[in-house]
């Protein structure tokens, strides 16, 4: 597991699908605090779900609010360290694709709290905290680098 430093004690966000626009856009939380930032803004059936509520794996539908706005109406999934992406507490929002909703969705996690993800930094996290081996954290990084994915040959 994590030893202690900057990645066991920040939460950070990026959006964590394709860049451009499409249809749907997934919002990825990870870090201790996780769980209570999405929450900060997430509605449930018109209220604030709690957090001893949330059950893991489990998707909620609902709206995320901030500043008394709408941003969108969501889809949002918990999932308990150590069964995560990154092996930490981990929020994903599936939210419509479209720039502004993105970023505003962002913005409010990052007044939260939150920090920004840096590029790699939810590999790097998966890697440190045993979910995955070099070899894979490095096939992933080169298949997620746009430049990277010119130079492979699909047979």
């Amino acid at each position: 597991m994590l030893a202690d430093n900057h990645f066991s004690t920040s939460t950070i966000c990026a959006v964590a699908t394709a860049p451009g626009v499409g249809g749907i856009a997934v919002v990825r939380i990870s870090g201790p605090q996780a769980l209570l930032f999405a929450l900060r803004l997430f509605h449930y059936r018109g209220k604030q779900l709690l957090i001893e509520k949330v059950k893991p794996r489990h998707a909620y539908y609902g709206e995320m609010i901030a500043d008394g706005e709408l941003i969108d109406e969501v889809l949002l999934t918990y999932f308990r360290a150590p069964h995560s992406f990154t092996g930490e507490e981990t929020v994903e929002i599936s939210c419509h694709g479209s720039v502004y909703i993105r970023r505003r969705l962002l913005e409010s996690l990052i007044q939260e709290g939150c920090e920004m993800a840096t590029a790699g930094e939810f590999t790097r996290r998966a890697y440190l905290n045993g979910r995955m081996d070099l070899s894979r954290a490095r096939q992933l990084q080169i298949l997620l680098l746009p430049r990277a994915r010119r130079n492979i040959k699909w047979l």
